[in-house]
């Protein structure tokens, strides 16, 4: 899990390096290129199959990794990058709120205090860190964390139906690389030179590995040990941000930050939610 951690940070890292150039949608695009090439030779080799009677499930729920995807990497390039991560990571705060409503799963009472500090902690965060020029940003980073919580949704649903994780993984690398390469189609778009190689395949290589730490952990590990461990993600994204973009946050942030960790940890221990698939 900190190897993921650490990937998804450096992930977030370059995707703030590649937004001096490209579009968010083109970041998306190659970040989605690389992980459906990857995950197709993985079932050429071993000969799996994609057919599946449950093809509206996976189209409903790559459909809202994707929007999120595109969300969350606009906010990581306008805000400061811890500011955009822990944004993406309120989820398990709203996956509290979509369980009894959508998973019809009865919450604990303790969910109810989780979501009263987290929401604290959002407040306090969007305050002190975003000014009238990024509000806009804020707002996304947010909603991209309310995708996040509905793309574990799609993703426990289809697990309800036994369909593998892999399969999962292809249709919404697939829906992403297309969806991402049509709006490039219609927006103006930067050529790749060969010094951008490197941030691409970067960008690429780090969220692919970070994937595959996740599912490994989440597969073999403590599901709440492995769950809380991935806020160190934030704490990571946010010695990237001081040491390369000089991104130096309030007391006020720190102390949000803090809060909305704490949330989603008693989140975590109270409903035990899960991230691996909702990336």
């Amino acid at each position: 899990m900190l190897v993921a951690a650490l990937g998804f940070a450096i992930m977030g890292a370059l995707v703030k390096v590649g937004a001096q150039k490209f579009s968010p949608a083109e970041l998306v695009f190659y970040r989605s290129l690389f992980g459906l090439l990857s995950i197709w030779l993985f079932i050429t080799i071993q000969k799996l199959p994609l057919a599946t009677p449950h093809i509206g499930k996976h189209m409903s729920r790559a459909l809202v990794g994707f929007t999120a995807l595109v969300l969350f990497f606009y906010a990581i390039a306008h805000l400061p990058l811890a500011t955009a991560i822990t944004l993406n990571y309120t989820s398990p705060l709203f996956l509290a709120l979509f369980m009894p409503f959508l998973l019809h799963e009865k919450p604990r009472r303790i969910l109810l205090l989780a979501l009263a500090i987290g929401f604290v902690g959002v407040s306090l965060l969007l305050k002190p860190t975003i000014d009238q020029n990024n509000w806009f940003a804020g707002l996304l980073g947010l909603l991209s964390g309310i995708g996040a919580a509905l793309a574990y949704v799609h993703v426990k649903q289809l697990g309800k139906v036994n369909e593998p994780d892999w399969r999962t993984v292809f249709y919404f690398t697939l829906v992403s690389t297309i969806g991402a390469g049509l709006w490039m189609l219609f927006n103006a778009f930067q050529h790749v030179t060969w010094q951008d190689l490197l941030t691409l395949s970067g960008l690429g290589l780090s969220a692919t590995i970070a994937q595959l730490a996740l599912t490994r952990a989440y597969r073999t590990g403590d599901t709440l040990v492995v769950a809380s461990l991935a806020y160190v993600t934030i704490l990571l994204a946010s010695l990237f941000g001081i040491l390369w973009w000089n991104e130096h946050l309030s007391l006020d942030a720190w102390l949000a930050i803090g809060l909305i960790i704490l949330s989603g940890m008693i989140s975590i221990c109270s409903s035990q939610p899960t991230r691996a698939d909702s990336e």
